[in-house]
């Protein structure tokens, strides 16, 4: 339910009372000239809309009320200081606060002379405050304190001040000098005197040197902080005397300098300290302190606070439809969370009472158990007992044997004695032999109730998934996006995951809208339907019955610079099946050049006609932008990935080339006959040299001439290649990071076709497109790799 707009003051209040009174005189007046009952309806609405403005007035002023009040002394500000936290605190508020932490301050009670300054005149909010005890001044005094806050005696460097802000209920560092560096907020004490008029309407500022009866203040004095009627005025301002010379203003409760003034320099502050947030006078600029920091005049940024201000309040005046809206969306959640906290209880009473009830029906089965045990152990052990009592002398058993001796007739005795002899024999083996028929020990029935217990103390309300953790290594963008996370280690689990991912783009004034997957299933995801080019940022949050989790820490990936071409090995023609192994799914090939080499020995002690070992594509490109990426094994000695007219390379497998005089320098891209030609045509292939680790940045050198501007980088974990065929360029680009790393001109007269060149060993695999994307061992030739 909404809170009660509060009463007005008791005399805007009254001032409501008169109004409303002489509107219903208006109204009856009317009604004695004959306006009938329609005027009275009229002038009754009228007063109850100005009664409800009226109202309305009240309770937003009484809503300012609350930025107007010290947290501290929950009253009106008076001499307000503007902490460094944007907080303000009463001055003699802040003298006790740090007195009660042990700093030593100037008397808060003190004031400036003048005729107002005593005791009987003295605002009586300071007359409450306690002095410190003497002892308690001795002992700041021995423990080396000075006279001004945070100044200690006999130190080299002053102590900084730490002021615990009651409102944010932070320590704010004031320096070494205290209360002393911080200024009066002159503004906030307008507003509260503007606020205090407008409470007190009929409230007069009476004279504080008249005897009683006091006489209405008249005129006030800044320089003597005081306001007076028109005899005390001239009383305490005679002619001819230096204070003859104050200006009278209007009579108020508060005096305040006529401009803000430096707390340290007591100059008039002209600027303002961007870097330090602080308004600076023109000795505070000069010091060392503000050296190299951006300062500005106070009117620019007066201007600038301003223009900022009105159009934060123009926008907070204008939202408050929406504000409405949210309030009325706030009580509705706070009915939700009332019926749905007693639901949970509910719900929980209900669980743990049943827990009692199946504890309670264990509990009688087990003695149950435990009772039929013992009435059929008691049974046997009275049995055996009965046997035992049979073999005492007094017993029948042994009596009727004793007569049965006496028998003389040897037939009848032997009828007798065969079965009595087995009767005894019993006796005698159970004697011989003895073991109670049943243990006393019930040890068997002992309940192990530790994981039980484990589990009764563990029992708590679950809790959401934590915020899931992206695996950087295995997450990556291609044709699509591979998102791949898990939980923390003692994260609850996890029934589902939303995926959230957005396009970023720096140019756009607003963010754009997240898109979202819900219900991923497992820890992996692919996000389809990118645009080329652009970088997404993505999160993961996990749930579970106690609802959704946090997000996981956002992670941006960069897509391809052009639509990803899919594409295989060629292992029908060309390439030289001796020394080139392709796998059977056409993704991977490794170069064995082991037994060629051995047999060319001879030739490289004097030459070095080392073969170049060529593969392709098996598709041709004739238009657009592709890209694609490849992996080259770190310890290959020498790998060239990149592109070349397709007639071109026909021509290269028809005549094998080596590198000492190569027809056409792969890393040049150049014709070795081009400085004949006057027109300088494109290259026919466009090759990056890629060895032990390393990639070739010669800038269209060629690798024999041994350019000392070529350098080096290291490999990275994928190499992408991008082929413009109207612009007829290629560039190559670190498929992780997606930072260029090469670009060059080729022919694109005719199609143009993925190449792959291998002198010595090595070995590259063709990166596969994410939807068909599954960790497995590619096996080359004894070479394994996972994938």
């Amino acid at each position: 339910m909404r809170a009660a707009a509060p009463r007005p003051p008791p005399r805007l209040r009254r001032s409501l009372q008169r109004s409303a009174l002489s509107a219903a005189a208006a109204a009856g007046t009317g009604a004695g000239s004959g306006r009938g009952a329609m005027a009275e309806g009229e002038d009754l609405q009228t007063f109850t809309s100005i009664m409800d403005a009226l109202v309305r007035i009240s309770t937003s002023m009484k809503n300012m009320e609350r930025e107007l009040v010290c947290p501290v002394c929950k009253e009106m500000y008076k001499q307000p200081l503007a902490l460094p936290c944007t907080h303000n605190v009463c001055h003699v508020c802040a003298s006790e606060v740090l007195l009660q932490h042990g700093y030593l301050c100037c008397d808060p009670t003190s004031e400036p002379s003048s005729p107002a300054a005593t005791p009987a005149t003295r605002s009586p909010r300071l007359g409450r405050r306690a002095v410190p005890k003497p002892d308690r001044l001795d002992r700041l005094l021995k423990s080396g304190f000075g006279t001004y806050p945070g100044r200690k005696r006999g130190t080299v460097h002053p102590q900084s001040v730490s002021f615990p802000c009651p409102a944010c209920r932070r320590d704010v560092d004031l320096g070494e000098r205290g209360l002393g560096s911080l200024f009066r907020n002159l503004t906030l004490e307008r507003v509260v005197e503007r606020y205090r008029q407008t409470i007190n309407i009929s409230a007069a500022i009476m004279c504080q040197f008249c005897k009683p009866p006091q006489l209405e203040a008249t005129k006030g004095c800044t320089e003597c902080k005081s306001s007076f009627c028109n005899e005390c005025f001239k009383l305490y301002h005679p002619w001819g005397t230096q204070k003859a010379q104050h200006e009278p203003t209007p009579p108020t409760l508060t005096f305040r300098p006529k401009g803000l003034m430096c707390p340290e320099h007591k100059e008039e502050v002209t600027h303002y300290c961007k870097t330090c947030q602080r308004l600076v006078c023109q000795l505070c600029r000069v010091r060392r302190t503000h050296t190299s920091h951006k300062i500005t005049p106070v009117l620019s940024a007066y201007q600038a606070l301003r223009e900022k201000l009105t159009k934060s309040l123009a926008y907070i005046l204008s939202s408050q439809d929406t504000v409405q809206t949210q309030i009325a969306e706030l009580e509705e959640t706070v009915k939700h969370t009332e019926v749905n906290g007693s639901q949970a209880k509910e719900e929980v009473s209900q669980l743990i009472q049943g827990l009692c009830s199946m504890l309670e029906e264990k509990r009688a089965t087990l003695l149950q158990a435990i009772e039929e045990c013992q009435q059929e152990r008691l049974a046997s052990l009275h049995g055996q007992i009965q046997e035992h009592q049979a073999m005492l002398e007094n017993s029948g058993m042994v009596g009727y044997a004793q007569e049965v001796l006496k028998e003389t007739d040897h037939p009848c005795f032997v009828q007798a004695a065969k079965q009595l002899h087995n009767r005894i024999l019993r006796a005698t083996d159970s004697l011989q032999s003895f073991r109670p028929a049943a243990t006393a020990s019930f040890s068997h029935f002992q309940l192990d109730v530790s994981r039980e217990l484990k589990l009764l103390t563990d029992l708590a309300f679950i809790r959401a998934p934590e915020a899931p953790v992206i695996d950087t290594q295995r997450t990556y963008a291609y044709d699509q996006i591979f998102l791949c996370w898990r939980l923390p280690q003692h994260s609850p689990p996890a029934w589902h995951y939303t995926v959230e991912y957005r396009k970023t783009d720096t140019k756009a004034k607003g963010l754009k809208l997240w898109q979202r997957r819900e219900e991923v299933r497992g820890t992996s995801a692919l996000v389809e339907y990118l645009d080329t080019d652009s970088v997404y940022v993505l999160r993961v949050k996990g749930c579970n019955k106690a609802g959704f989790g946090e997000y996981s820490e956002d992670i941006y990936l960069h897509t391809p610079p052009a639509p990803v071409l899919n594409f295989f090995l060629d292992n029908r023609w060309g390439f030289n099946r001796d020394r080139l192994a392709i796998s059977k799914d056409q993704r991977a090939v490794r170069s064995v050049p082991g037994i060629p080499m051995l047999f060319a020995a001879e030739r490289l002690m004097t030459s070095c006609h080392l073969s170049i070992d060529l593969v392709i594509g098996d598709v041709a490109i004739t238009q657009g932008k592709s890209y694609w990426a490849c992996c080259v094994d770190p310890s290959s000695y020498l790998v060239k990935v990149g592109v070349g007219l397709e007639s071109k390379l026909q021509e290269w497998f028809q005549v094998p080339q080596d590198v000492v005089s190569p027809r056409y320098d792969p890393d040049s891209g150049h014709d070795s006959g081009a400085e004949d030609t006057t027109v300088e045509a494109p290259p026919p292939y466009a090759f990056l040299t890629i060895g032990m680790g390393k990639i070739l940045l010669s800038h269209g050198s060629a690798l024999t001439s041994r350019d000392p501007n070529g350098c080096t980088v290291p490999l990275p974990p994928r190499i992408g290649i991008c082929l413009d065929y109207e612009q007829g360029k290629v560039s190559f680009y670190d498929a992780v990071s997606f930072r260029e790393l090469w670009e060059c001109g080729v022919d694109c007269s005719g199609p143009v076709c993925p190449a792959f060149c291998f002198i010595g060993g090595g070995a590259l695999h063709l990166q596969e497109l994410v939807a068909n994307k599954q960790e497995r061992k590619v096996t080359i030739g004894g070479f394994a790799k996972l994938d």
